[in-house]
């Protein structure tokens, strides 16, 4: 089964339930895409496919500058990973596919 699509996705974060939208377009073993949230829209960069595992990294603005490293296992409709803020160390991720 393809990774792509439109996930909603809950990042338990240090402020809380962070809500977005994560958009994954595959192109090979690699991908683009975004996540879109309260606290505006990251763009992707670096993501790469591996089966059913996907990592990426995103450069977040708000609210403080932070390179977020990410990874996530999907099976089926179900997102399942990590986002790593640094210094604040890995939050769980979970999402389930929109489309």
């Amino acid at each position: 089964m393809s990774v792509a699509g439109t996930y909603k996705t809950t990042v338990k974060s240090p402020m809380g339930d962070q809500n977005g939208t994560l958009t994954v377009v595959p192109d090979g073993d690699t991908f683009t895409g975004s996540m879109v949230g309260s606290l505006g829209s990251m763009d992707i960069t670096d993501g790469t496919i591996a089966g059913n595992t996907i990592k990426w990294t995103m450069n977040m603005t708000v609210p403080m500058p932070m390179k977020l490293e990410c990874e996530a296992t999907i099976e089926g409709d179900t997102l399942t990973g990590s986002v790593n803020a640094g210094a604040f160390g890995a939050m769980p991720l979970t999402g389930t596919r929109e489309a």
